[in-house]
């Protein structure tokens, strides 16, 4: 099987559907051999790419690469989950791995516009789009699909699982991989919610609550069907979730952002988890246990996967030194990679969940400077 010999081959297609916050066609990146019938279609975190709440923060996101393809890196290195060296990703070097470029902020469930603005959300219709786009070319002939995503693109990943598996007949496999996507409807160091406060923005302006699931919506307000707690249960297609206990992000943004913490009193500790107090990893020892219990009925199927390292990290599938490397974060003797491919391919079941911090000397833990 022959690949091009590069890093990424970009291609942007015209489609009425398919438009970004400023109007900008959707961008895909590929690097593939479109004889083969294994994919990884990847919803990809693309460098801090969060959502967006407000009109404010939407206006300034279409100005950036989160928001416009006229923004967006011409090329981007194809490492972890996506490399096509078998030494790097033994189980999946020789798939097709399309990288479909993140844009809308609200996880690819918008459709609403703002004319005042120049803003259109359309993250539902760029991601039929795009799935459409690759059906045509070849993806319907797949006998093995694969999912997968990372933090922003970790939860599209969980939102359209039971879509995208729908898309195949019964004999193709079909299973989804959310990478640091459990976004936790956690309390802050203050007491307040202000990632629930932040969802509450998103989903309203974005118009996403008709594209959630409607298992979740039926009993449930909009916000509650944005945060993967209410959703994993119910997904009825094989599901891997790979996450940090001490996720950096929720840290730095949910649990102790700046909003939260006034005085400053977490600024250190959310900057490096190195400088945390006896009290402040206490509290965090409280948001890992808050993670365990949500994972509990989830993890009872069979079917699913699970992978929660003792690291202060966020996104590990995309990362050569964390996926597969001499030195990769190891848990119950499996590296992440050997992990995803066991219960992938059926191998063994795998539902590991490390020690509390800071037992875990394999990490590779995320320090910031500010």
């Amino acid at each position: 099987m022959a690949f091009k010999d590069m890093n990424i081959t970009t291609s942007m297609k015209q489609n009425p559907h398919c438009w970004r916050l400023m109007n900008h066609l959707c961008l895909r990146a590929i690097l593939s051999s479109w004889d083969s019938p294994l994919f990884i279609p990847q919803l990809p975190k693309e460098q801090g790419g969060g959502w967006c709440n407000s009109i404010r923060t939407c206006v300034y996101r279409k100005r950036t690469r989160r928001g416009s393809s006229t923004f967006m890196e011409k090329e981007i290195p194809f490492t972890g989950i996506l490399s096509n060296k078998a030494e790097e990703n033994p189980d999946f070097f020789n798939w097709n791995r399309v990288k479909i470029r993140y844009c809308d902020g609200a996880s690819f469930t918008g459709d609403s516009e703002d004319k005042t603005a120049e803003l259109q959300f359309r993250g539902q219709r760029i991601w039929a789009a795009a799935i459409e786009d690759l059906m045509s070319e070849g993806m319907r002939f797949a006998q093995q699909a694969l999912l997968s995503g990372c933090s922003a693109g970790g939860l599209a990943t969980i939102i359209h699982c039971d879509g995208f598996r729908n898309l195949f007949p019964r004999t193709t496999r079909v299973k989804c991989l959310s990478d640091a996507g459990l976004f936790l409807d956690a309390i802050d160091v203050s007491g307040g919610h202000t990632l629930r406060n932040f969802y509450t923005g998103v989903v309203g302006l974005q118009g996403a609550q008709k594209n959630l699931p409607e298992i979740c919506t039926n009993h449930l307000d909009p916000t509650s069907c944005f945060f993967p707690q209410n959703l994993i249960a119910s997904v009825r297609t094989p599901l891997f979730i790979l996450n940090a206990a001490y996720d950096s992000w929720q840290i730095q943004s949910s649990i102790a952002p700046p909003s939260a913490d006034p005085h400053g009193y977490w600024h250190d500790c959310r900057l490096n988890y190195a400088k945390c107090t006896t009290s402040q990893i206490q509290f965090l020892q409280g948001f890992r246990i808050h993670m365990l219990n949500i994972i509990k009925e989830f993890s009872r199927s069979y079917k699913n996967g699970l992978f929660i390292n003792s690291c202060f990290s966020h996104c590990q599938s995309e990362r050569q030194d964390t996926w597969f490397a001499e030195n990769s974060p190891i848990v119950k003797n499996k590296v992440i990679a050997v992990a995803v491919g066991d219960w992938y391919f059926e191998r063994a079941g795998v539902k590991v969940i490390d020690c509390p911090y800071p037992c875990d000397n394999t990490c590779h833990h995320l320090v910031f400077r500010s």
